[in-house]
């Protein structure tokens, strides 16, 4: 359901019980009525009204202010999540309920000069109203979850989830990468190749299963062009098949391929670490200067890769049941997850001591994580890289040989030999 639709469906079923509740509580039980002057119950209900009205738009005047900071501060491509929470269209919906129902109580109050006050309706509004009280805290709540720490520990939950959700676990990796390598081999001629069209679209995931079922129908092996991530653009190839016994319907193969008008977290863990290094060149930047907050992203970032470490990041091919090959699909390397993660913050962070030594940190934390020789070799390349940039840097004599102390606090705690 679209999010749009949270508050109009609150919004529908308010008018509806606005307009049948008060109604079937007349006709069942006309003498049942709330102890309450006439005149006490319209004004309670209209200051109800006006009260959710006025509280509706400074709340959400706030909230997009809020999102609006988000964007600046940390990355616009944070401001999706923030939007599109669900606490804050139920919380629009409630707003509204509560206003509209609130008026149709107003109605029937004291209805033909009657004295009566609908009993059922007013204890309604009630509970509308601490619903209304229960959600603006929530939303607060919300609003409150967008101080820095709170942004790094969600992102790297989500890549936390990803990585494992993504990537085969096993000790031998340098063992799989090797049989993958060799399970490509020959793929035979190109059959049928699929391109997209339409306007640019984010690829969001794949769905495996089904390409896979549809490559083991034509015995054929489907090598996808596009990487989860990719923005597809008008007569970009998505994906070309091999050996295909007969051309494999269009429709189904492109229902597989998931697109999106943004990058999302399914399949792609370099998403996460994306945000995360935003996050920190934006506090490198002059008019920021914050190299305390890249520190922090870093610890998000070294956390991630040394999950990834572990895992088989070759894994973008499957089987089918008999173990033959049916899909192959790109997939970053590690060296790819490196570049991702250090190369801008160490581009733009090149002159503080900070960073340095907190890059420094997780590479020689990343050492001791990685099982492959190929891998652990990438980290030491990273490593004599970063000594030459520190040597090429501003720096002086002193600051040098200050940066290339590694320190997980960034400026707290030396370590290593040279610590002093």
């Amino acid at each position: 359901m679209p999010l749009w639709m949270i508050p109009m469906s609150y919004t529908l079923v308010s008018v509806l019980g606005a307009f049948l509740f008060p109604r079937l509580e007349y006709l069942l039980n006309p003498t049942y009525q709330m102890p309450l002057a006439p005149a006490s119950a319209q004004s309670f209900l209209a200051t109800v009204a006006s009260g959710m009205m006025a509280l509706t738009g400074i709340v959400f005047s706030i909230a997009f202010v809020m999102v609006q900071f988000m964007a600046v501060a940390y990355s616009p491509r944070l401001v999706q999540w923030f939007g599109r929470d669900k606490t804050l269209y139920h919380a629009m919906g409630i707003f509204i309920a509560t206003f509209m129902y609130s008026l149709a109580t107003l109605v029937w109050v004291d209805r033909n000069s009657s004295g009566q006050v609908p009993f059922a309706s007013m204890w309604l509004v009630v509970m509308l109203l601490f619903a209304s009280m229960f959600l603006f805290a929530r939303l607060v709540q919300r609003l409150t979850s967008l101080q820095i720490t709170h942004v790094l520990q969600f992102i790297g939950a989500r890549g936390r989830a990803v990585i494992h959700e993504t990537f085969p676990h096993g000790a031998d990796v340098a063992a799989v990468i090797e049989a993958a390598e060799e399970a490509r081999g020959d793929l035979g001629p190109v059959t049928q190749t699929l391109r997209y069209e339409g306007t640019p679209r984010s690829i969001a995931r794949f769905d495996i299963q089904a390409l896979v079922r549809q490559a083991s129908q034509a015995d054929a092996i489907i090598v996808l062009d596009s990487a989860v991530g990719d923005t597809m653009v008008d007569d970009t190839v998505i994906l070309r098949v091999y050996g295909a016994r007969a051309a494999l319907a269009e429709r189904p193969l492109l229902k597989a391929v998931h697109l999106s008008d943004e990058r999302t977290f399914e399949q792609d863990p370099k998403y996460p670490l994306r945000l995360l290094v935003d996050i920190a060149i934006r506090a490198l930047s002059p008019a920021i200067n914050d190299p305390t907050t890249a520190v922090q992203a870093l610890d998000q970032i070294e956390d991630l890769l040394r999950r990834m470490a572990k895992c088989r990041l070759d894994a973008g091919y499957a089987r089918d049941a008999g173990g033959r090959l049916r899909l192959v699909f790109p997939m970053p390397t590690w060296s790819d997850y490196l570049t991702l993660s250090f190369d801008e913050i160490r581009f733009y962070g090149a002159d503080s001591v900070q960073v340095m030594r907190r890059l420094r940190s997780a590479l020689t934390g990343l050492l001791d994580s990685v099982t492959a020789p190929s891998r652990a070799a990438s980290v030491r390349s990273y490593l004599a890289h970063l000594d030459r940039m520190v040597e090429a840097s501003r720096m002086d004599a002193d600051d040098k040989a200050m940066a290339r102390r590694e320190d997980r606090q960034g400026l707290g705690l030396s370590r290593g030999a040279d610590g002093g």
